[in-house]
C-alpha cells in the first residue's frame, strides 16, 4: 500500500482523545452539547483566548462550519469576499452559493487577503441596488497553500474590514499549524482581538472529527444555534465533540500535535532543498510545494500518494506533501531516500 501525503486527515486520532472517548463512554450525559465535556471545553478555549465573552459551538467540520457562520452573518442581498484559491471558492461543491450568497474572489499569489486585493472588490460591487453587497471577507490561516498570516498583516486587514463595514472570518482547519510554525508571532489571545469569527481546526489536528466554532463578539451568533439545528448541524451526542476539544486543550495537545506536523514537513523542506529542488512558494507549514519533472512524479507515485497541484511549465509541475500529527520520522526518511533514488 502506498503511504499517503494527500492530507492530514487520513490516519483516525490520537491514542489520547481515543482512551478519553472509552473512558468516559458510559457515563451518561445530557445531549445537544449541553454536556460537561462540551461546557467544560468552551471554558477552557474562552480562557485561553483571554475571551470570557466569545461564544463557542462545536461543529462536525469544516464545510459545515463555514456555511454556517456565513449563512447566519449575511442578509439575503450580502455576499462574502475570499481568495480565488479559497476552500469556500474552491472545494466546497458551491455550499455557500447553496445558501444564498454569493463568493466574490480576489487573486492572491500567496492565498493571502490583503487590504489591496479587498479595495477593487469594494469598488466594483458598489452600484447599489444592483450588485450583492460585500459585508463579509473570509480568510484561512493558513493558507490553502500552508502560507500564515503575521499580527501585523491580520492587524491591518481587521482595520480595514473595520473602516469599511466589513466582518473578518478566520477558518482555523488548520490553525494549530499556523500558530506553532517557525515565522508565526501570532497569540491564542491575538484572534480574539483581530477576528470577528473564527474556528479552531480538530479534524486535521488529530481529533476524529470535529471544529470550534467561536464568535468573540456575542451580538454576532444571537440566533446561531437556531442555525445549526434548521441545518441538520446539532449532534445528540454532543459530547464526542467536547471530549475531544477538552482533550486537546487540558493540555498543550493541540499545539504538539500541530508542531510535529511543522516540524516534520520542514525537514522534508530542508532535504529537498538541499538536494536542488525549487519550490512554488515558501510555506512554514505542514504543506509544501516542491517541483518536480513529470518522470520523477511518475517514479514517486509508485510509492507514495500526493496531490499535483500546479503544472509550472511543459516538463514540471509542483505536486503538495502534508504532514499529520500521525506521521513518523521513518516515514520522512523512506521519503527523502526515495526522492534520492530518483
Amino acid at each position: 500500500m502506498k503511504y499517503s501525503f494527500l492530507n492530514d486527515y487520513a490516519e483516525g486520532a490520537h491514542p489520547t482523545i481515543l482512551q478519553k472517548l472509552s473512558t468516559t463512554n458510559r457515563i451518561q450525559q445530557v445531549g445537544y452539547g449541553q454536556d460537561f465535556y462540551s461546557l467544560e471545553a468552551a471554558n477552557l478555549i474562552k480562557e485561553k483566548l483571554e475571551n470570557p465573552a466569545a461564544k463557542i459551538f462545536f461543529i462536525s467540520g469544516g464545510t459545515q462550519a463555514n456555511l454556517l457562520i456565513i449563512s447566519s452573518l449575511l442578509l439575503p442581498h450580502e455576499a462574502v469576499i475570499s481568495a480565488e484559491s479559497g476552500h469556500i471558492a474552491e472545494h466546497e461543491a458551491g455550499a455557500i452559493e447553496a445558501t444564498g450568497h454569493k463568493v466574490l474572489t480576489a487573486p492572491t499569489k500567496d492565498g493571502k487577503l490583503q487590504p489591496e486585493q479587498l479595495r477593487p472588490v469594494l469598488e466594483q460591487y458598489s452600484m447599489r441596488p444592483h450588485v450583492v453587497k460585500p459585508r463579509l471577507v473570509y480568510i484561512s490561516n493558513a493558507s490553502e497553500l500552508g502560507t500564515i498570516y503575521t499580527k501585523n498583516e491580520l492587524r491591518q486587514l481587521y482595520r480595514f474590514c473595520q473602516e469599511n463595514n466589513l466582518l473578518l472570518f478566520m477558518d482555523g482547519a488548520r490553525l494549530g499549524v499556523a500558530l506553532t510554525a517557525s515565522t508565526n508571532d501570532l497569540t491564542f489571545p491575538d484572534l480574539a482581538h483581530y477576528t470577528d469569527v473564527f474556528y479552531i481546526g480538530g479534524t486535521k489536528n488529530g481529533a476524529l472529527l470535529g471544529e470550534a466554532v467561536v464568535f468573540n463578539k456575542p451580538e454576532l451568533c444571537k440566533y446561531f444555534d437556531y442555525q445549526v439545528k434548521q441545518k441538520g448541524a446539532l449532534l445528540a451526542k454532543g459530547r464526542l465533540l467536547g471530549i475531544q476539544f477538552l482533550t486537546l486543550f487540558q493540555t498543550d495537545l493541540f499545539f504538539e500535535l500541530a508542531q510535529h506536523a511543522n516540524d516534520l514537513a520542514q525537514k522534508i523542506a530542508r532535504e529537498l532543498e538541499n538536494l536542488g529542488f525549487p519550490f512554488l512558494l515558501n510555506s512554514p507549514t505542514n504543506q509544501i510545494f516542491p517541483i518536480l519533472s513529470k518522470t520523477q512524479i511518475e517514479k514517486l507515485h509508485q510509492q507514495y500518494s500526493f496531490l499535483e497541484w500546479k503544472q509550472v511549465d511543459a516538463q514540471n509541475t509542483a505536486i503538495r506533501l502534508v504532514t499529520s500529527w500521525a506521521t513518523q520520522q521513518s516515514d520522512i526518511d523512506r521519503f527523502i531516500e526515495a526522492v534520492k533514488n530518483l
